[in-house]
């Protein structure tokens, strides 16, 4: 038996926005770097979770076709966002129908910008997440959120932008406060991200993406 065998096991929401209007901050690289970057980005994300042994399943949402067609030849399932103009509303669509399917799993939301994301780290967040009904990582500028995790639909509250880690403190969320989960915290919005997450390591594809960009 292995040692995650006893440990709860998890269906990981990614929401992805279409490329044509995602990170557009990330403009000054161009932008066709600006869209292969998103869909990078969330395939890196989508391969580093979808190995942890705690996941059993990566549930996608998102309104690309390309993407989902991608994302889906990488193991994920896809699900179209049922309300692309509310991110926290189209999370919580997606628990329900991740739950319909596989009720046996907890729930957890995995922002699609973690380039970097290393599967050890993200299985050491879901294994301290299992002692709470509902907890979260905040990102490393220590204001947003990146990972929100629940046992049930009932526990899982996303309150995600500006702010949002205050925010699912103040709705009742335990922070996770590990050391060593840098990959975990890196979400990329900037060209100052995207350099620092180069300097944590990111995946084949976002390393493929970057071959000659300039920072």
């Amino acid at each position: 038996m292995s040692s995650t065998s006893a440990l709860p096991h998890y269906g990981i929401l990614v929401p992805v926005k279409p490329p044509a209007v995602a990170k557009s901050r990330l403009l000054d690289l161009g932008d066709e770097s600006r869209q292969h970057l998103v869909v990078a980005f969330a395939a890196d994300t989508v391969t580093a979770a979808l190995q942890s042994p705690l996941v059993d399943v990566v549930l996608a949402v998102t309104d690309d076709f390309r993407l989902a067609h991608g994302l889906a030849d990488l193991g994920a399932a896809v699900i179209p966002d049922g309300t692309t103009d509310d991110l926290n509303a189209s999370l919580e669509q997606a628990a329900a129908e991740l739950h319909r399917r596989w009720p046996e799993l907890r729930i957890a939301a995995v922002c699609a910008d973690l380039p970097a994301l290393r599967t050890d780290e993200l299985t050491r967040v879901l294994t301290a997440a299992a002692e709470s009904r509902c907890s979260f990582v905040a990102d490393n500028a220590g204001v947003g959120t990146t990972v929100l995790a629940a046992a049930s639909p009932e526990d899982f509250m996303p309150r995600f932008g500006a702010g949002s880690r205050a925010e699912h403190r103040a709705h009742g969320a335990t922070e996770i406060l590990l050391d060593g989960i840098g990959s975990v915290r890196r979400d990329v919005d900037t060209p100052a991200d995207l350099a620092e997450a180069l300097a944590l390591g990111v995946g084949s594809r976002t390393a493929m993406v970057t071959t000659g960009l300039r920072l």
